[in-house]
């Protein structure tokens, strides 16, 4: 584990503004969350993560001890409550001193067929895949303005754009992402904070490898891709990391698509 830490910073970008900034990530404790909590850490930033999978949050933290300054904490929130959320972020954000960047990344891609859609079953997908995204922002801009900065990144997909299908509501979602974006930019840059979407594509995750990754669909992730490898979380991370850092500090309002070229 430790040498696959190494390997995350060894040939790749350092962000000196990043050391020492306080971050927020959703849906941490595995698969891109993991990786973007991970990247930050061994920047230097000081990262608290939301999760309710307390044995890979605790893995993910003993993973990390020995190889940064600040370990990152993990705090146990239902992001479908919108009370606990709130209360966490806060919690966080009267830990970390401050909240510079925000990484909206929790979300369940749970398949399902558009007969088989309740009003109970789509008000529970968005409770998790778009309501938190709004939330989670609200509790950080009081912390945001104040500082006059922030970085925010919303994490949609490309799953909206090709289009997939056997997920509706979840694709409802994270076209949603992007609109709420781009308003909030909007909204929100006069008080110096940034807003971006990160759409990733098929990304070869633990649990992608474990439930969906069958011979078939690897072959049509291969066929549609230009680039012929997986896709991996720490690409994404990569790139959610020069969009908190000063690096991109005119960059907002826009949508970035890492998915090998597939659309």
């Amino acid at each position: 584990m430790e040498e696959e830490h190494r390997s995350l910073t060894s040939h790749f970008a350092t962000y000196p503004s990043l050391e020492g900034r306080s971050v927020l990530v959703t849906g941490g404790a595995t698969g891109i969350g993991a990786s973007i909590v991970s990247h930050f850490a061994l920047q230097g930033a000081r990262v608290a993560f939301f999760d309710v999978q307390d044995d890979p949050a605790r893995e993910l933290i003993e993973s990390l001890k020995a190889e940064v300054d600040a370990v990152p904490e993990y705090l146990r929130c239902d992001l479908t409550d919108v009370n606990a959320l709130k209360a966490s972020v806060n919690r966080a954000i009267g830990t970390l001193g401050g909240v510079d960047v925000l990484v909206n990344n929790a979300a369940n891609d749970q398949r399902h067929t558009i007969d088989e859609v309740t009003p109970e079953y789509w008000d529970a997908s968005i409770a998790i895949n778009l309501r938190p995204q709004f939330f989670m922002i609200q509790s950080v801009l009081p912390a945001m303005k104040a500082a006059g900065r922030g970085s925010i990144i919303n994490m949609s997909s490309i799953a909206w754009m090709i289009p997939s299908t056997g997920v509706p509501v979840y694709i409802a979602a994270k076209a949603a992402i992007v609109g709420l974006t781009r308003t909030l930019a909007h909204e929100c840059g006069p008080q110096g904070i940034r807003v971006n979407a990160v759409l990733p594509g098929a990304i070869a995750t633990e649990k992608q490898r474990r439930l969906v990754y069958t011979p078939e669909y690897k072959a049509e992730i291969m066929a549609s891709q230009a680039l012929k490898r997986d896709v991996l979380p720490e690409d994404v991370a990569r790139l959610v990391l020069f969009l908190a850092a000063d690096d991109s500090s005119a960059i907002t309002n826009q949508s970035y698509v890492v998915d090998g070229g597939w659309v």
